[in-house]
């Protein structure tokens, strides 16, 4: 069971990836119907192909800006191949849970006190795709943007990073188990370190939803876009009017900024993480932390002198995911009912 949940949890990671792509390529609202079954199968003749393209003229995205650039089929089948792919997988993860469950559950094999977890994780499962069309359809109506809204990504992103934090702590428990070990529990320096992590991933999709990662300026190397932004520590053109928390969630130019500053928190707590790790002999999970921490600064430096190079935000998007399991496994190790002194 314990490979299996990894397993699980290693698709979840691609589909992280994937649907950063999905993002940048501006392919999430290709695909304007969700159908569960019959939507796993892509437009097989060239009628198909012009009725899907059709449905996607109606939408605000191609009004405004597509149908203006004079998007033709094949560019319109590009977009439309993420959109199915990132779909696609949704539905791959969900068989490759809720199969092995059924089955381990028929074979009577869940250990004791796991089946409410595991049925959790596939309600969260199901949840990340009422998620996604919820977050999709706020693109497509008449009176929408040229692109979803950013609270409904915030939340399809934060979903598929709790439930792949969920399949990773979970897989630990059952090692341990298998080990004769108590599960663990998350103490108050695990989860004061989940929660400043949570935050930056939030910010982070904040900045993806409202495009922020252009504002900064870009140049390989160029201090006027890092560290700085736009030749200046602290931004000019954050609007203030609706307030600073409005600003906070709301404003690109702030969000940025506070995204890339708070990123420096998480370094801060999880170097002290890396480091009790080493004293309670977790080594390897030690490394996980501060490499994909480590990683994953350099990936956002990087982004952003790039102007948004699409590989380097996917490797950006992919390297917070692995963030997230490497911090699990990290908390994890700390909860350890079987060693003492742990905790702050």
């Amino acid at each position: 069971m314990v490979r299996w949940l990894l397993f699980v949890a290693a698709l979840v990671v691609l589909i992280v990836a994937v649907g950063g792509i999905t993002r940048l390529t501006e392919s999430g609202l290709s695909i304007t119907q969700w159908k569960p079954l019959t939507g796993a199968i892509p437009p097989l003749t060239d009628a198909q192909w012009q009725a899907e393209f059709a449905r996607y003229k109606q939408i605000p995205q191609y009004i405004d800006v597509n149908g203006p650039a004079g998007m033709t089929l094949a560019q319109y089948k590009f977009i439309y191949f993420w959109e199915w792919v990132h779909r696609l997988l949704a539905r791959v993860i969900g068989l490759a849970f809720a199969l092995p469950l059924a089955w381990f559950w028929y074979k009577r094999t869940i250990p004791l006190g796991y089946k409410p977890r595991l049925v959790a994780l596939l309600a969260l499962g199901g949840l990340q795709g009422v998620v996604g069309w919820w977050m999709v359809s706020s693109g497509l109506s008449p009176e929408a943007a040229d692109r979803v809204n950013h609270f409904r990504l915030a939340a399809h992103l934060l979903v598929a990073l709790t439930t792949l934090g969920g399949l990773v702590w979970t897989a630990l428990d059952l090692r341990e188990l298998r080990r004769g070990q108590a599960p663990a529990r998350l103490n108050r320096f695990g989860a004061i370190a989940l929660g400043i992590l949570f935050f930056q991933l939030f910010m982070g999709a904040m900045v993806a939803g409202l495009r922020a990662g252009y504002v900064a300026g870009m140049g390989w190397f160029s201090l006027d876009a890092w560290p700085l932004m736009q030749g200046a520590f602290f931004p000019d053109g954050v609007e203030w009017a609706g307030g600073a928390l409005h600003a906070l969630v709301n404003d690109p130019f702030l969000t940025h900024f506070v995204h890339r500053w708070w990123a420096w928190v998480v370094v801060a707590v999880l170097v002290v993480m890396g480091r009790r790790l080493k004293a309670r002999h977790a080594r390897l999970a030690s490394i996980a932390v501060h490499s994909a921490f480590g990683t994953q600064v350099l990936l956002g430096i990087f982004t952003v002198w790039s102007g948004v190079a699409l590989w380097l935000a996917v490797a950006h998007q992919l390297c917070g995911a692995l963030l997230v399991a490497a911090t699990v496994w990290g908390a994890h190790c700390l909860g350890r009912r079987d060693q003492v002194g742990l905790g702050m």
